[in-house]
């Protein structure tokens, strides 16, 4: 996922009994379903549950509404207050909605989740340059090497145009799961 589709999960969009997340209005307009992995599980559930109890206090407080889109908001006025349309990776505090004025909780901010991520990096011990996209340049090369197919890897990533998904394969052509040089299947005696 992009990091603005991962942190505007909502709950509704975590699927643990078919092991999917749905990426709903990604990058052109569009919903795609991408898998969960299992060990992520765990750390997901319990994200949710730190989630659920914040989400508690902003109702017994009177603050339980988070956004919603426009045509929802009309149609389902109480949806925003519902726990299965409140957010994954909820901001700590509350935001004002400048077009608005109300008060309600926000999800997690990009600016947030790549600072603590760079600070992750430092403390990993990384030298070489990551930013939360590099997982996503990651996972794609992975998949690839795995013997996926370009089309699958382009519906997991979202991208409207196979052109864009293709940039990945230069891993496949050098490197361990690449072209290999002559030279190393000539036995040095």
């Amino acid at each position: 996922m992009r990091l603005s589709e991962g942190l505007q999960l909502r709950v509704k969009d975590l699927d643990f009994a078919h092991g999917a997340v749905i990426v709903r209005e990604g990058k052109g307009g569009k919903d795609r379903v991408v898998m969960v992995p299992q060990s992520l599980v765990p750390g997901l559930r319990a994200q949710l549950h730190e989630a659920r109890l914040l989400w508690q206090r902003d109702q017994a407080a009177g603050r339980g509404g988070v956004f919603m889109p426009d045509a929802l908001d009309r149609k389902y006025p109480r949806a925003g207050s519902s726990w299965t349309w409140f957010w994954v990776f909820p901001q700590a505090e509350h935001s004002t909605d400048p077009r608005s004025g109300v008060v309600r909780r926000h999800h997690l901010y990009d600016q947030t989740f790549q600072r603590a991520f760079k600070r992750a990096v430092a403390a990993a011990g990384i030298t070489k340059p990551a930013t939360p996209h590099t997982l996503r340049h990651a996972f794609a090369t992975h998949v690839l090497q795995a013997g996926y197919d370009i089309r699958t890897v382009q519906e997991l990533l979202g991208h409207a145009d196979v052109a864009t998904t293709m940039i990945y394969t230069h891993v496949l052509k050098v490197g361990r799961g690449g072209v290999r040089s002559p030279l190393d299947s000539l036995a040095l005696t």
